[in-house]
Formats: C-alpha cells, sequence, structure tokens
C-alpha cells in the first residue's frame, strides 16, 4: 500500500468510527434514562405496604395475626417487584445486542416505560382491595402486565427485524433465542388476566412465575455467548 493511499483509507474509516461511537453513546443514554424509570417505579412499590395502626395491635400475637393475614399484599409486592426486576434485568440484555437508534426505537420504549411507571398504581389498588375478592383491581394488574409483554416484544422486534439496530457481532444464536422466549409472552399473560375474573390469587400466582420464567432469556444468552466466545478462542 502507497503512502498516498493510507490517507485516503483513513479518511473513509475516521467518519464510519465517529458515527459508531455517536451511535452507541445515544443508545447509552436511552438505557440510562429507562434504568432511572426502573428504579422510581420499583421503588414506589414498597408505599403499598403499610405499617398497621399501633391503637389496632394490643400484642405481638395479634400483630403476627395481622401480617400474615396481609399475605396478599406481599405476594402483589414480591410479584410487581419481581416483575419489574426482571424487565429490568431483560432491558439491560437487549442493550447490549441493541447498538443503534432511531426514532421508533425511542417511541417503543418510551412506551414500555409508561407501562413499568404506571405497575405502582394497579399494585396498590390490588392490595387495597384484596381482601373484598374484586375482581376489578386483579383485571386491571394483569392488563398491564399483558400491556407490558406487548411493548416489551414491539421494542425486541422492531430492533431486531433483519437485525438493523444490532450489533454487527451479535450472535445469531443469541438473537434467535431471546425472540423464541419472548414469541409467546403475550399470550401467557393473557391467560393470568382470565384467570383475574375466576380467583385473584392465582393470577398474582401466574404473573410471578412469569415473572421467573422470563428471567431464563438472560441465562440462555450468556451460555450461548459463553460457547461461541470459547470456540473463537
Amino acid at each position: 500500500m502507497s503512502d498516498a493511499q493510507r490517507p485516503q483509507l483513513a479518511s473513509v474509516e475516521g467518519p464510519q468510527t465517529e458515527n459508531a461511537q455517536e451511535q452507541e453513546k445515544e443508545t447509552g443514554r436511552v438505557e440510562a434514562f429507562s434504568d432511572g424509570i426502573f428504579a422510581v417505579a420499583i421503588t414506589l412499590l414498597v408505599l403499598n405496604i403499610q405499617v398497621p395502626s399501633i391503637q389496632s395491635v394490643p400484642n405481638d400475637s395479634v400483630l403476627v395475626s395481622i401480617l400474615l393475614g396481609n399475605w396478599r399484599i406481599y405476594l402483589a409486592f414480591v410479584t410487581s417487584f419481581a416483575t419489574i426486576g426482571i424487565m429490568w434485568m431483560n432491558h439491560h440484555r437487549l442493550f447490549t445486542l441493541i447498538k443503534l437508534s432511531d426514532t421508533g426505537l425511542l417511541t417503543l420504549n418510551l412506551l414500555l416505560m409508561l407501562f413499568i411507571v404506571f405497575v405502582p398504581f394497579p399494585t396498590a389498588l390490588l392490595t387495597q382491595y384484596y381482601e373484598h375478592d374484586y375482581r376489578g383491581p386483579a383485571v386491571i394488574y394483569s392488563a398491564t402486565f399483558v400491556l407490558l409483554a406487548i411493548c416489551f416484544n414491539l421494542l425486541w422486534r422492531y430492533a431486531s427485524h433483519n437485525n438493523r439496530l444490532l450489533d454487527r457481532k451479535a450472535d445469531p444464536r443469541a438473537v434467535q433465542a431471546i425472540t423464541r422466549q419472548y414469541r409467546f409472552g403475550p399470550l401467557f399473560y393473557l391467560i393470568a388476566l382470565g384467570l383475574a375474573f375466576v380467583y385473584p390469587p392465582a393470577s398474582v400466582i401466574w404473573n410471578l412465575l412469569l415473572a421467573l420464567f422470563f428471567a431464563l432469556p438472560g441465562q440462555l444468552v450468556a451460555r450461548v455467548s459463553l460457547t461461541h466466545n470459547r470456540r473463537t478462542t
């Protein structure tokens, strides 16, 4: 390669590298903004757990009885915490693969954040009406998770379609593992919504199991990436 050719190549590679760094910076801002929303939403959940009034608790046995009787409140709290927490984990894992951003991605991510920050409201509604066996709060609670699952799918499918916003080095097997895991997410949450009309506690338990289930994609992706790295080293 002649010296005359080298400056020309550098001038071509320079803007490409600079553009890639700018794009990565933009997706980093998206993830940082989202992390803040997740943190606020998950913190607000604890406000739904109220300490019993001391006037209504004459002794320790009554206190224990009241605390044990609030099991549905704790179940709703743990379910919402697990759902938001695991969605945050998966959102972070998605953005290790998503390296480009555009208006569509920003819009879909904002839509997802809208429902994330909304979760404390149906959780509070569910916990305040738990002892009356109302079906409405459980339906609203499960419907929120249905919408969350749809938004999460839309975000991932938009970014991964033809790998348009993904890292060029993204392992196709990791991408496929995530896509397969999310494919039936909305349907599974619709089952929880159906259970809410029949027996609300069963619906909440189903939502909790789904949260644990969707913790699996991270393990699958990590396993695929680890295997890939071992083969390439």
